[in-house]
């Protein structure tokens, strides 16, 4: 079942073309990544579907009815990456004053606060204000409110920007636990918490659709390994890759990345032979994983 849809939708800020006749459908489902460059659109599409700006041109549905519609109320939820608490109140006074703009009912309204901040691990902040929370627990109050109400769609504008990994964690768990019943639209210049969360990509470039696939469809090959290091010398390791067997190609993707090219009908081990050599020189890594990241797929 299609969760919203875009025909020829257009916006114009003056003479600037943020959205270029967008046509594209998105069904209910597992978590859809939001990516592209700044200045893609990410955020003005987001904003559309929200009902916060109206296009210029084209039109956008959701569940059926208009961006803004009433009848959207309760069904749509949309966290801006610059939402902000309200500083004067307490976290369970705000998020009870949502619920009852939701129309719970009092005692309702209590309940789902409880449940809200149990959520996001976050029950003990319930009188504290939000000055005196980190940014972290902030975002996961902002991630609870957006919750509540179970909204069939979530739109998410970078939701782990400028976080620490506990927290990112969290907010990741959560959207695992809540993608059954809620369909998520995660815009994030993050791909490797995307490639985690997602099954579908929507690559926007300058206002238009450059790609919408499922991830596992994005071209993979199967003699490709990418391996993320620490602190390790760029220089000694790809000498000591060259000399592997198997080794056909490495190269140095940014600081500490590296994507190496193996013969992979001659080894097809050639994971644990790198994972061995790691260990026996005493390098540290993240991240050892067969074929390209997301990002790598995307822009190579």
């Amino acid at each position: 079942m299609s969760i919203f849809s875009c025909q020829g939708l257009t916006k114009k800020y003056g003479s600037t073309l943020a959205l270029n006749e967008l046509d594209l459908d998105i069904e209910s489902g597992p978590p859809v990544a939001l990516i592209g460059p700044n200045g893609a659109g990410k955020t003005t599409l987001l904003s559309l579907l929200s009902g916060f700006i109206r296009p210029s041109a084209g039109q956008a549905t959701i569940l059926g009815e208009k961006p803004g519609s009433a009848s959207l109320h309760g069904k749509l939820s949309a966290l801006p990456q610059d939402a902000n608490l309200d500083p004067r109140l307490s976290i369970a006074r705000q998020l009870k004053h949502y619920a009852r703009l939701q129309g719970l009912s009092n005692s309702a309204a209590i309940d789902a606060v409880q449940k809200s901040l149990d959520t996001v691990q976050m029950a003990d902040a319930a009188d504290k204000k939000p000055d005196e929370l980190s940014h972290g627990m902030r975002k996961r109050i902002a991630i609870a409110q957006m919750l509540m109400g179970e909204p069939k769609l979530a739109l998410l504008d970078e939701p782990t920007a400028g976080l620490d990994p506990p927290n990112v964690k969290i907010i990741r768990d959560v959207i695992a636990r809540h993608a059954d019943a809620t369909t998520f639209i995660i815009s994030s210049h993050n791909l490797d918490e995307l490639e985690k969360l997602c099954r579908d990509v929507v690559f926007l470039d300058k206002g238009q659709l450059v790609k919408h696939q499922r991830i596992s469809s994005l071209q993979e090959q199967q003699g490709v390994l990418t391996v993320r290091l620490n602190d390790v010398d760029a220089d000694a390791f790809m000498q000591a890759c060259r000399e592997l067997p198997g080794t056909l190609n490495i190269s140095l993707q940014e600081q500490g990345s590296f994507i190496i090219d193996y013969d992979s009908d001659a080894h097809p081990a050639f994971d644990i032979r790198m994972i061995e050599l790691l260990n026996a020189k005493g390098w540290q890594y993240r991240n050892v994983s067969k074929g390209r990241s997301l990002e790598d797929k995307l822009f190579d």
